[in-house]
C-alpha cells in the first residue's frame, strides 16, 4: 500500500463572527493557500503469521515541526486508543480522527472488503502531520535574527519550519507552553487532513477525482462523509460543538456557511459513556446534517491580505463565553446588536456578489477601474467614473466599505458590552489607517476578533504597498492568500516538493 497524502486549507472568517454560532445566521469564510498535510502509510509491510489473533494494532503519530512522536495501541475490538509512549503531549484531534475513521470504515465496509480492511488495520497506521508556516507565528524568530518584519523574511524561512512556543507566564499559571498561532484554524485543517487521508487509505472514500469533478454525485457523497467525520472528531476533541465553519471550509473550500443543528452530534457526545463507536458513527451518518453552504469567493482582481500584529493571539472560547453571558444578561440590547450586525453582514455579501456580476458583464471597464482605484485612496474613486457602467462599479466598490464600517462598529459595541476586546483600541487605529491606504477595499478583524490577526482586501497590485506600510505599524504581513479549494489528495510528501515551492513563494503578489 502506497502512502496517502491529503491536505486541507486554513480559513479566514470575513463576516459572521459570533452570529455564525446560531442558525440561521450566515458567515462568509475564505479558504487559504496555507494547508495542513497528513501522510498515512502502513507501519509494517510484513504481517506476522499470528497477526489474525491480535486484539490490538499499533498507531504512530509524528509531528516533525514540534519534534514529537507518539505511539498508541488501537483496540481492534472497541476501537479505543491507548497511549504507549510519547515525547510529552497528546493530540486529541488526531486521536479522535483515528478512532472515528476506523469506526466509519468498519461501519460502512462491504462484506467482501472486510478482510482487506482488517489486514490494513493489522499493518498499523503511520501518520505524519505537517502545517504550512502560515498557521504559526514566526515573528520572534524574524525579530531575533534582526530581520525586518516583511513577507520576504517569512518567505526565506524553510518550509514546515520548527514551531516555537509562547513564553510561559512568570506567575506559573500557564504551565503548558502554548504554540504561537496566527488564527487560521490549524486544528480544523489538521483534523480534516487526517480524516481525509485515513478514509482514503482505508478505502472508505475515493478522493482521487477531487480536483477534476466538483459537481459529481459520488464525489459529493465522499466529501460529505469526510465532512461529517471531521466535524465529529473536531467537536469531540474540543469538548464542545462549535459552529463548524472552519471544518466545513477545510473540506469544501471558500463558502457562505450556515451552521448545522448541534443535536446531530448528541449521540457522539453521549458515546463517551461507552456506546460502541461503530453504532455511534452509523447514527451520526444517518443524522440530519442541515448546514448550508453556497459557493462564495472574492470578486476578481482582489487579494486577501493577512497581518499579524504581534500581540500573540486571543482565546476564542473565552471571548465567545463572555458574549454568550452578555446575551443572557441583556437579551433586548444584544438582539438589537445582532440584528444590525446581521444586516451589515448581508449588505457586505450582496455588494461583493454585485461586484462579481459587474465583473462578468463589463469586464473591460471593471478591470480598468480596479487598476486606477488600486493606486488611489477611496475618497478619490468616484472621480474615476465617467459612464453609467463605471458609476455602478464604483458604487459597488464603495458599498462593501460602508458595510464593513458598520460591521466593525457593532462588533466593537458588542465587545464593549460583553467586556472583551473584539476590536481592541490598538486594532481600531491600525484598521482605520489600513482602510485609508491606497487601493484598500476593506479591513477588519477576522472571526471572533481579538489580537490574533487583521485582514485587508486589496485591489489589483496594491497589496505589496499595504504590506510595506503594515511593517511600519509593527504588523507582519503573512504570505497567506485566498484559495477557494477545499480538501485534496496530494501526489507526494510536501517536503519533497519544498525546493520548487519555496522558490515560487518568494514572489509576492
Amino acid at each position: 500500500m502506497e502512502a496517502v497524502v491529503a491536505s486541507a486549507p486554513g480559513k479566514v472568517l470575513l463576516t459572521g463572527g459570533y452570529l455564525i454560532l446560531e442558525r440561521p445566521n450566515a458567515g462568509l469564510v475564505l479558504s487559504t493557500n496555507s494547508r495542513f498535510f497528513a501522510i498515512v502509510k502502513p507501519l509494517y509491510h510484513q504481517l506476522k503469521p499470528d497477526s489474525w489473533a491480535w486484539g490490538w494494532t499499533d498507531v504512530k503519530l509524528t509531528s516533525p515541526q514540534l519534534s514529537r512522536e507518539s505511539l498508541y495501541k488501537l483496540s481492534l475490538k472497541n476501537l479505543s486508543l491507548e497511549y504507549v509512549s510519547s515525547s510529552d503531549s497528546k493530540n486529541p484531534f488526531v486521536e479522535q480522527a483515528v478512532q472515528y475513521c476506523v469506526a466509519a470504515a468498519r461501519a460502512t465496509v462491504d462484506k467482501n472488503k472486510k478482510d482487506s480492511l482488517e489486514k490494513l488495520l493489522l499493518q498499523g497506521l503511520d501518520i505524519t502531520i505537517l502545517g504550512s508556516n502560515d498557521f504559526y507565528s514566526y515573528r520572534n524568530q524574524i525579530e531575533a535574527r534582526g530581520l525586518p518584519l516583511t513577507p520576504d523574511a517569512l518567505a526565506a524561512l524553510p518550509p514546515f519550519a520548527s514551531i516555537t512556543f509562547n513564553a510561559e507566564e512568570s506567575n506559573g499559571e500557564n504551565c503548558k507552553p502554548e504554540v504561537a498561532k496566527t488564527g487560521l484554524g490549524s486544528s480544523a485543517a489538521m483534523t480534516t487532513a487526517v480524516v481525509a487521508a485515513l478514509l482514503h487509505y482505508l478505502r472508505v472514500v475515493d478522493l482521487s477525482s477531487v480536483i477534476e469533478d466538483h459537481q459529481h454525485e459520488k464525489y459529493t457523497a465522499d466529501l460529505d462523509l469526510v465532512h461529517v467525520i471531521a466535524q465529529t472528531a473536531h467537536c469531540i476533541a474540543q469538548g464542545k460543538v462549535g459552529s463548524g465553519f472552519d471544518v466545513s471550509s477545510a473540506v469544501y473550500g471558500s463558502q457562505r456557511y450556515v451552521r448545522f443543528s448541534p443535536e446531530v452530534l448528541s449521540s457522539a457526545q453521549v458515546a463517551v459513556k461507552g456506546t460502541p463507536l461503530q453504532e455511534v458513527v452509523l447514527e451520526i451518518l444517518k443524522g440530519t446534517w442541515d448546514h448550508e453552504r453556497t459557493k462564495f469567493s472574492l470578486p476578481p482582481l482582489m487579494t486577501l491580505l493577512l497581518g499579524e500584529p504581534g500581540t500573540g493571539g486571543s482565546s476564542t472560547p473565552s471571548m465567545v463565553g463572555a458574549v454568550k453571558k452578555w446575551q443572557k444578561a441583556d437579551p433586548q440590547k444584544s438582539l438589537e446588536t445582532w440584528r444590525k450586525l446581521s444586516e451589515a453582514n448581508s449588505a457586505l455579501e450582496t455588494q461583493l456578489s454585485t461586484l462579481r456580476k459587474l465583473a462578468e458583464q463589463h469586464w473591460d471597464e471593471y478591470e480598468g477601474l480596479i487598476k486606477s482605484c488600486s493606486i488611489l485612496k477611496s475618497e478619490k474613486w468616484i472621480q474615476q467614473a465617467a459612464k453609467p457602467n463605471q458609476e455602478a462599479i464604483i458604487k459597488a466598490l464603495l458599498g462593501p466599505r460602508d458595510a464593513m464600517l458598520r460591521i466593525r462598529y457593532h462588533m466593537h459595541q458588542m465587545g464593549e458590552a460583553a467586556g472583551v476586546p473584539i476590536e481592541p483600541e490598538s486594532q481600531t487605529s491600525l484598521l482605520d489607517a489600513t482602510m485609508n491606504m491606497e487601493g484598500v477595499l476593506l479591513a477588519g478583524v477576522p472571526g471572533a476578533g481579538g489580537f490574533d490577526a487583521v485582514f485587508a482586501v486589496t485591489l489589483g497590485d496594491s497589496g505589496s504597498n499595504v504590506a510595506n506600510s503594515w511593517s511600519s505599524f509593527n504588523v507582519l504581513a503573512l504570505l497567506v492568500r485566498e484559495d477557494p479549494h477545499g480538501v485534496s489528495l496530494e501526489s507526494a510528501d510536501p517536503r519533497t516538493k519544498e525546493i520548487t515551492s519555496s522558490i515560487s513563494s518568494v514572489h509576492i503578489e
